[in-house]
């Protein structure tokens, strides 16, 4: 809290000192309220029924999130600290007030949402799968806020939904919360080694946000914990170097609470997991908001320095003022330059997004299609009717995973882009904007499920009556050819044949119906993967040109800045040149004061840089058990 009131201060140092450029005022606003939401956000990830309710409840000691053998969460559940404690669900405000305003943002606007308070006892009701099957309740999310300590520091923990598992749609959306997390905890039990559905999460999840820790719960029911963890370190270092493996039992971590055993919940593996939050994400989350303040302070320092220096030379020095003038005239121009729609950085952002689009289609279509060369090929290979049901199942796993691949390699192409466009510029460490290609929740909605389709099986009816249809034509043969010779028309001969003849048009029947569902399997399969591309696709590009104009927008911020501070500069200087002598020693010294504070400000930014690439400082984890 301390540092925040520092930074804060700082910030309206700064502002003060902008005085009439608006334009940084505008900076350092932006930067105050980005410092005013001290939040840390950690969301909590895994497979189906792997314990992150839990674990979270035993983070907070308090039954937050829903948790039993048939509840599942299906809505995003966010824990902060709050006192006293309470419960609201997020909801559309078209939905809660009955109008329709709220479709009418524009595109990338957050959507507006309502805030209904609710019993903390009933959230179960609202965000599980039992209480609200479907999300028919269309909420968004539900917050709760608790007065720990834990949270006090504005550590925020999500619990995310976990019905469909890492293999599904659901995927998307987890993927869509972690560019605006600070970090994810990455939750498996300890009955097995993480499944391949798992590491191909990890994977996409350390490119989106790379600080990523992985917890082994529910410790205390398998004593052979320790082996899976082995096994599970050795895929993790596949994956990227450095993954922490917490491994934790929110069981024993809840009954140390009620027992206030202290060696039980050093058993229980939390402390651990409790120094890691402070520590590396909380302590880095610091970091980061103080480099942040750092920059846009050492920023707006420069450009006010600037204009400043510039007036006092031409004071100080009158006889250097034309060779002064002229250098910064042609500086003006080359900034000038840089605010044209014909900038060399203008025309890489939009050559760089029309070859991103293309290649973001040809990537989403190619991973596509070999699903669907595979889907083919598996259905050439046997009777899709009976296993029908698995089939889809497995084409959805497959196309989400697709779909997210895609997003995550359009994000950073996405990022990369941004900076082959900062270097069009000559400012020291250009930042970047922050840009959320992969914010795409829901991005499968509007794809229908596959069509089901007949198992295939014919009855005991049905397959008389095909058999009768094909022995008919042979007793009816048989037995005339037969009649010749004296026999009657149904004879052992004839009947002999008609039981040939029927088999053989059982067998045929079963063939060309085998044959018509393989091929309806396949037409099925297509226009899956085709309505898949175009609902993706244009998704897809949509965010994109959200990102050719939020890159637009930040770089056109930067040169508008740098092309003000030179023509100010500029005009400061033919004023000095024209100043009398008795003016311009009172001008010298009021200079002088404002570049003493700003060169201040300036150092204190700097400080807080620095302050901001070095390493945090170690929290030891406490070792009591929590409060109730």
């Amino acid at each position: 809290m301390a540092e925040t009131v520092r930074m804060t201060t700082l910030l309206e140092h700064g502002m003060a000192l902008a005085g009439e450029r608006n334009d940084l005022r505008r900076r350092l606003e932006n930067t105050h309220k980005r410092l005013q939401d001290p939040s840390v956000r950690v969301i909590v990830v895994g497979e189906f029924k792997q314990g992150k309710s839990q674990l979270i409840n035993a983070l907070v000691n308090a039954p937050v999130c829903p948790v039993d053998d048939d509840i599942a969460t299906t809505v995003p559940t966010v824990v902060r600290h709050g006192d006293p404690a309470s419960a609201v669900v997020l909801v559309p405000a078209a939905t809660a007030g009955g109008s329709d305003s709220a479709t009418g943002d524009e595109p990338g606007a957050e959507p507006r949402v309502d805030r209904q308070p609710v019993d903390l006892a009933a959230l179960a009701d609202f965000v599980s799968e039992k209480g609200n099957p479907g999300n028919t309740r269309n909420i968004l999310a539900a917050e709760v806020g608790l007065p720990r300590k834990l949270l006090s520091g504005g550590l925020c923990i999500v619990d995310s939904p976990g019905v469909g598992g890492l293999g599904s749609s659901h995927t998307l959306t987890t993927l869509t919360a972690l560019p605006s997390a600070h970090a994810m905890l990455f939750v498996s039990d300890a009955s097995q080694e993480y499944t391949e559905p798992e590491m191909r999460f990890l994977r996409q999840a350390m490119r989106v946000s790379p600080n990523v820790a992985c917890v082994l719960s529910k410790t205390d029911l398998y004593p052979a914990w320790r082996q899976i963890a082995e096994l599970d370190k050795g895929h993790l270092a596949d994956v990227g170097p450095d993954i922490p493996l917490l491994p934790v039992s929110s069981e024993l971590r809840l009954q140390a609470a009620r027992l206030q055993d202290t060696e039980l919940n050093n058993e229980s593996g939390f402390p651990a997991l409790i120094s890691y939050l402070r520590n590396s994400i909380v302590g880095e989350a610091a970091l980061l908001q103080r480099r942040s303040v750092g920059n846009d302070l050492a920023s707006v320092t420069g450009n006010l320095t600037l204009a400043l220096r510039s007036e006092l030379a031409a004071l100080e020095n009158p006889e250097d003022t034309p060779q002064m003038i002229a250098g910064l005239t042609a500086a003006k121009e080359d900034a000038d330059a840089l605010r044209k729609k014909s900038a060399r950085w203008q025309t890489t952002l939009n050559d760089g997004i029309g070859d991103l689009i293309a290649d973001m289609e040809y990537d989403l279509k190619d991973r596509l299609r070999r699903i669907q060369r595979e889907a083919e090929i598996a259905i050439d290979q046997g009777d899709p009717g009976p296993a029908w049901e698995q089939f889809a199942k497995w084409l959805e796993q497959s196309v989400a995973a697709a779909v997210s691949d895609t997003f995550v390699w359009t994000s950073e192409r996405a990022q990369w882009l941004a900076g082959q466009v900062a270097e069009h510029f000559s400012e020291d460490e250009t930042g970047l904007p922050a840009l959320h290609v992969a914010d795409t929740g829901g991005v499968l909605d509007p794809v229908a499920e596959i069509q089901s389709m007949e198992d295939g099986r014919m009855g005991p009816v049905q397959k008389i009556l095909i058999g009768m249809r094909g022995s008919y034509g042979g007793v009816l043969m048989f037995g005339l050819l037969t009649g010749l010779f004296g026999l009657a028309l149904i004879n052992p001969l004839s009947v002999g044949a008609g039981l040939m003849l029927g088999r053989k048009a059982y067998r045929e029947e079963q063939e060309a119906r085998l044959k018509r569902r393989q091929s309806e399997a396949k037409i099925l399969v297509r226009k899956q993967i085709d309505d898949v591309v175009f609902q993706v696709g244009k998704q897809l590009k949509d965010r994109l040109r959200l990102v050719q104009r939020a890159t637009r927008d930040h770089f056109t911020d930067i040169a508008e800045e740098h092309h003000r501070s030179l023509t100010e500069s500029v005009a400061a200087a033919q004023k000095a040149a024209a100043t009398y002598a008795a003016e311009r020693e009172l001008r010298i010294r009021e200079i002088k004061n404002q570049l003493k504070a700003v060169d201040s400000l300036n150092a204190v930014a700097r400080q807080l840089q620095e302050e901001g690439v070095a390493a945090p400082q170690a929290v030891p984890a406490s070792s009591t058990v929590p409060a109730g």
